[in-house]
């Protein structure tokens, strides 16, 4: 059968990729066809769009993209009609993935989400054009369940992809990264986002000299983007292995996001660093609806890791937070805590797989 798959971000490859290798497992004739990165070319997908060329955040930069979004989505649909998939999978991206859901529907297709839009922060409105368009939607959050059968509408939990996709990098042997203790940083995988955060976590350095600090490269970003922060700085630039780097770290910064997710599943204590532009912040403040930035402390629903947000990301308080994680024993314990209770909370079953014999039955149907 086949399979038109769509991931916007270096996130929606990784998990991208265990699905489409799951799928294979299941349908071994399946063909399928992606928008995403190279993890999921890798997994046997044809490439149609990377995902470096479609990731604008903020409402700002957003509205300065609109026409190349457009012309996206309307290569897309071209694209989707002329590859006639048994199914079309969407995975999280919602600003661009429900209007496809929305038309794809609307062309008689079968359509399943895996990973949902986080309607249960802002929008909420978006919940109509899920139950009006998606014939399964694969939850990968405690708590989505709840939410969308607050909606009635039923929605299949998977547990998180992440918990397998760490389970099994912890029980390979352990790559040294730096002599010295290392504090990683983990700046975000877009060119906007690093730019604006990496510079303010860099004001770290001079603070802890006794450490190694070590910045995960984006996959899909040239070193050339972090040189001119680092040059003269001794931090170390890491391509293609995060997981090393978090397995060997005493502390990290790391900005909002999946990659919250990871640094705790691995047990390193973070200072979670979220900036954006000033107009788009306030837009947002406005909007969403949610308690903490971090899914660490959503998941949880309690503030496990402190989150510097806005202006209050700057050197002082970047300082405070990392020197209260690294030598602050009482600390490092509430959270080695509340990071084993995340394990539990998020489970150990293989969301990938069950989210291909999800998306292999809804293909199969009708046939």
């Amino acid at each position: 059968m086949k399979y038109y798959i769509i991931a916007g971000e270096a996130s929606g490859d990784l998990h991208g990729s265990h699905l489409i290798k799951a799928i294979h497992q299941e349908d071994a004739q399946a063909q399928v066809r992606c928008w995403g990165g190279d993890r999921m070319q890798q997994a046997g997908a044809t490439l149609v769009k990377h995902y470096r060329e479609l990731a604008f955040m903020g409402f700002v930069e957003v509205a300065l993209h609109l026409r190349t979004i457009f012309k996206n989505l309307s290569f897309c649909k071209k694209d989707i009609a002329t590859f006639q998939p048994d199914v079309v999978v969407l995975i999280d991206y919602p600003g661009f993935n429900l209007r496809i859901a929305d038309w794809a529907k609307k062309q008689g297709m079968k359509v399943a989400y895996y990973i949902a839009p986080q309607v249960w922060a802002w929008k909420e409105s978006r919940v109509a054009t899920i139950k009006r368009s998606v014939d399964k939607m694969l939850v990968i959050l405690p708590f989505e369940q709840a939410f969308f059968k607050k909606h009635h509408y039923d929605t299949i939990y998977t547990g998180h992809p992440l918990t397998e996709v760490i389970a099994e990098e912890l029980q390979k042997p352990p790559v040294t990264v730096a002599e010295k203790t290392v504090i990683a940083i983990l700046p975000g995988s877009r060119r906007q986002e690093i730019k604006t955060k990496l510079p303010l976590m860099l004001t770290a350095v001079k603070h802890f000299p006794e450490y190694q600090f070590v910045i995960a490269q984006a996959p899909g970003q040239d070193a050339a983007l972090y040189q001119p922060f680092i040059t003269g700085q001794g931090v170390q630039l890491m391509n293609e292995g995060t997981y090393h780097l978090l397995r060997q770290a005493k502390a990290a910064l790391v900005t909002s996001g999946t990659a919250t997710l990871e640094t705790a599943l691995f047990g390193v204590p973070q200072v979670v660093c979220y900036k954006g532009n000033y107009l788009s912040y306030l837009l947002a403040k406005q909007l969403i609806k949610v308690k903490y930035i971090s899914l660490v402390n959503l998941v949880l629903d309690q503030p496990c890791v402190k989150e510097l947000i806005q202006n209050h990301l700057n050197e002082q308080q970047i300082k405070q937070a990392l020197g209260d994680l690294l030598h602050n024993p009482e600390t490092q314990d509430r959270i080695q805590l509340q990071y084993t209770k995340l394990w539990e909370l998020l489970g150990k079953r293989k969301a990938a797989t069950t989210a291909s014999k999800e998306i292999v039955a809804l293909a199969s149907s009708g046939h």
